[in-house]
C-alpha cells in the first residue's frame, strides 16, 4: 500500500437504523482521535440511511479503525469500514453537484 493513496476518511456501512452519532464516535476513538463523525440520515424523514463517514485525524489510525472494526458487530450488524473514496474519482455519469460547507 502506498502512503499517498492512504485517507483518513473512513465509509462505514451496513448500519442499524437505530445506530446513533455518537455510538460511531465513541467506537472510533478507540482507534485514534475522531475529527468528525457523520450519519447520513434521509432529509425528510431524518431516518438513518444505514452508513456513516468518519474521519479520523491521520491516515494511520484510519488504517488502524479499519483493522479494528471491519466487520465488527455494533447493534447486531457487522459493519463495513473501507477507505471513503473522494468523488473526483468515480468514473462516467454527467456533472455532479458538489455541496460545500460555508
Amino acid at each position: 500500500m502506498q502512503n499517498e493513496h492512504m485517507n483518513n476518511r473512513l465509509y462505514i456501512g451496513n448500519l442499524a437504523f437505530e445506530t446513533a452519532e455518537i455510538q460511531i464516535s465513541d467506537l472510533f476513538a478507540e482507534a485514534g482521535t475522531v475529527n468528525e463523525a457523520n450519519l447520513m440520515q434521509d432529509r425528510t424523514t431524518g431516518q438513518s440511511r444505514g452508513f456513516a463517514f468518519v474521519t479520523m485525524s491521520t491516515p494511520a489510525e484510519a488504517q488502524e479503525a479499519i483493522r479494528l472494526f471491519n466487520g465488527k458487530d455494533l447493534n447486531g450488524r457487522a459493519i463495513t469500514v473501507t477507505e471513503a473514496r473522494p468523488r473526483e474519482d468515480s468514473v462516467g455519469g454527467g456533472p455532479r453537484r458538489q455541496f460545500m460547507k460555508p
